[in-house]
């Protein structure tokens, strides 16, 4: 395929993305669970958060080589309700940062509020309304999982906020036609 790029809304337990051309047409959606298993395993939190996070980058990375992902968009992680959960933001930034960085493509991060506002003009939607949304607006081949709908939802959320925002994408998509 011709140029194209990633976009992600992270969490190291569901991590929705998906894979766009230049002309916003969806080529691949996913959401990549992972679950905690120190417990079961009788390891470390630390051994298993860097399981986790090994599974992540295994399914970004092929996506991006075999896409050929040439830009990265992303929501930047937010909120906590304690130390572990603080932890893990720092994570899944640090996974989309690192690729970005490591593999030379440009990234650009979004707030959830940012998709929210451009999407729909205020702050509080429920998850439903945004599915519905992005279906109004993106030919989406949804899993009917709930969790993963919801993860790509909110990644597809994140492109059209980056699309609406960005100048650099908008000088980008006109080189790219």
């Amino acid at each position: 395929p011709d140029r194209t790029m990633l976009t992600n809304d992270p969490s190291i337990t569901a991590w929705g993305w998906a894979v766009l051309d230049w002309q916003s047409n969806i080529l691949k959606v996913g959401c990549i669970k992972t679950e905690g298993s120190q417990k079961k395993q009788r390891i470390r939190k630390g051994d298993d958060t860097v399981r986790r996070i090994s599974e992540i980058n295994r399914v970004l990375l092929r996506n991006i080589k075999h896409y050929n992902v040439t830009y990265i968009l992303s929501e930047l992680p937010h909120g906590s309700q304690n130390a572990r959960a603080a932890v893990m933001i720092g994570v899944v930034a640090g996974i989309a940062q690192t690729i970005s960085d490591t593999l030379g493509i440009g990234i650009e991060w979004y707030s959830e509020n940012d998709a929210k506002k451009c999407l729909f003009g205020k702050k509080s939607v429920s998850k439903q309304e945004m599915i519905d949304k992005i279906t109004e607006l993106y030919e989406v081949p949804w899993t009917e999982v709930k969790y993963k709908d919801e993860g790509i939802a909110d990644s597809l959320a994140i492109h059209y906020a980056a699309m609406e925002m960005s100048s650099t994408l908008r000088l980008l998509k006109n080189r790219n036609k």
